[in-house]
């Protein structure tokens, strides 16, 4: 097909997809005239930003008291994915000038250069959730056996990236993807479709796992490790998404009365898989999410998150772009999981995820393997957060209004 026609068909087909698709993904994988209106475009209903109010040092818990050098070579760890951003370059410059990293000395950087901006929810509220994630070991192979026979998938050739921001700029920030069906884009598959008798993506499988609700795990912390039945043990990170959104199956077990809210944690939701695998697959395919990995080098020390630099762990975070800009220090008051023993540390946005939407809402990274994955699983936190921006600049994330509230 003429590129020029092909790219005027993919705008035309995809802005009637989306037309169908604001509110809810539709089931089926095609798009019919009569679900789009030729003459009406619906546009994406676009979320409410939070607010930033520029803060006191001394309005954050135990900033006095911080032991900042893991903070620090998390931020120099952000200064690598910032340094060419004009909002970021004069400051990451300086970050590399800094001869000695004692407490006070860092402490006075983070001062001198930087403002604390508290992050307020569009209704006015100053605490959200905070969960956390880790990096998980799976047993696998990369044969299908009878014990090795759920697949982990690369990412698949026929996934379309669509990017009509320039058309449509209240696009921005979402995750687009389809498919072509002869001559109309539509809605990848989704989860029930791919993990079907007769898998569209076959031929696409890095492993396959003796888990199926590891690995759905593994699609939800988004990197990993698989253990080999040789002793090899190889590390995978997220490569793409089908494009369908998040729906927590923790929320639709305690809608079916399946499990209490304080019992919908990882544990809890792997423990009721155990207890009822005939209904395991149609819980899964609640949420039609899908994400497909890519192998990553052994020489790597952790994931990589979104900003494109290695996780630090205890010290990295997952947000929403829209509410908080990638790479930014995050101040966040929060307690550790299960209990009201205070947690308040200077984090790093270096992440994002599907289910991290929101103003004040934040994913903890907790490292590798089971005792990670244990806190990382029981955290289901209320928590605070405060972004650092440099001086001079306001917090520019989804036109989020800022204001000197507080600073007096």
């Amino acid at each position: 097909m003429n590129p020029w026609l092909q790219k005027s068909f993919l705008i035309v087909s995809v802005t009637l997809l989306l037309a169908a698709c604001q509110t809810k993904v539709p089931p089926t994988t095609r798009v019919t005239a009569s679900v789009c209106p030729p003459t009406e475009i619906v546009a994406p209903t676009k979320p409410q930003p939070p607010t930033y109010v520029a803060s006191r040092w001394d309005q954050l818990p135990d900033w006095g008291s911080q032991e900042l050098a893991p903070s620090w070579a998390a931020f120099q760890q952000s200064c690598r994915g910032l340094k060419n951003k004009p909002n970021w370059k004069a400051v990451c410059d300086r970050v590399w000038q800094v001869e000695t990293t004692d407490n006070a000395t860092l402490r006075g950087f983070f001062e001198a250069n930087f403002t604390p901006y508290q992050i307020i929810n569009p209704d006015g509220s100053e605490q959200g959730l905070i969960t956390g994630y880790y990096e998980p070991r799976l047993t696998g192979s990369r044969t299908q056996t009878e014990r090795y026979r759920f697949p982990l998938y690369a990412a698949p050739d026929d996934l379309l990236e669509i990017d009509l921001t320039e058309v449509y700029p209240q696009l921005k920030g979402m995750r687009l993807r389809g498919r072509l069906s002869g001559k109309k884009v539509v809605p990848y598959f989704n989860r029930a479709d791919i993990d079907a008798g007769k898998p569209p993506l076959k031929g696409r499988e890095l492993f396959w796992v003796d888990n199926a609700v590891d690995l759905f795990f593994l699609q939800i912390q988004g990197s990993g490790r698989i253990a080999q039945p040789d002793g090899t043990l190889t590390k995978v990170g997220y490569a793409d998404q089908n494009g369908h959104p998040y729906i927590s199956i923790g929320k639709k077990l305690i809608e079916m009365g399946e499990l209490k809210a304080e019992q919908a944690s990882m544990q809890g939701i792997k423990q009721w898989g155990e207890r009822n695998p005939d209904k395991l697959s149609a819980l899964l395919e609640q949420n039609p999410s899908y994400v497909f990995f890519r192998e990553l080098p052994d020489s790597l020390s952790a994931p990589l998150g979104a900003l494109g630099v290695p996780l630090t762990n205890e010290y990295s975070i997952a947000i929403d772009p829209r509410s908080v800009p990638l790479g930014s220090p995050v101040f966040l008051a929060t307690t550790r999981p299960n209990s009201e023993t205070p947690l308040n540390r200077l984090m790093l946005a270096q992440d994002t995820g599907g289910a991290i939407k929101g103003g004040v809402r934040a994913d903890f990274f907790w490292g590798y393997g089971d005792q990670a994955g244990a806190q990382a699983g029981k955290m289901k936190q209320k928590g605070r957060m405060w972004i650092f921006y440099p001086n001079g600049s306001v917090p520019s994330v989804a036109n989020g209004s800022a204001s000197s509230m507080g600073v007096n």
